[in-house]
């Protein structure tokens, strides 16, 4: 699969979701309701890999995820400069029928809009 093909099942995932993430847990167990991403978001490709048991085959691609951001009056010979504010997983199966997808987003970027809903610890 070259990366054109990768690029394009990001961007109609992103699309599909509509650039939000859903029940996103982070690293320290904290629970956000929602997670929006902004829409001038750039993906690519940093690893892909086949998977195969005795009954299944999977396809998973990793992307990193970078927010399109001007660059501030101080350096504007810079042009543009890239945010990247997260990693998304995407698996397919053989047919390429999307499985699963593992989001690990920096909720504490300023590209990104969070809401979080308080959720009692189960002890």
């Amino acid at each position: 699969m070259d990366s054109t093909d990768a690029n394009a099942l990001v961007t109609e995932h992103l699309e599909l979701c509509n650039y939000k993430v859903s029940g996103y847990w982070d690293e320290k167990d904290e629970f956000y309701e929602e997670i929006t991403l902004p829409r001038s978001l750039s993906a690519e490709v940093i690893s892909s890999s086949i998977g195969v048991t005795d009954r299944e085959e999977w396809i998973q691609l990793k992307f990193v995820l970078k927010a399109d951001k001007l660059a501030s009056e101080d350096k504007p010979s810079h042009g543009e400069v890239e945010k990247k504010i997260g990693e998304v997983i995407l698996i397919y199966d053989k047919n390429m029928e999307f499985i699963d997808e593992n989001w690990q987003i920096d909720i504490e970027s300023p590209f990104v809009i969070v809401i979080s809903c308080p959720i009692a610890s189960v002890a």
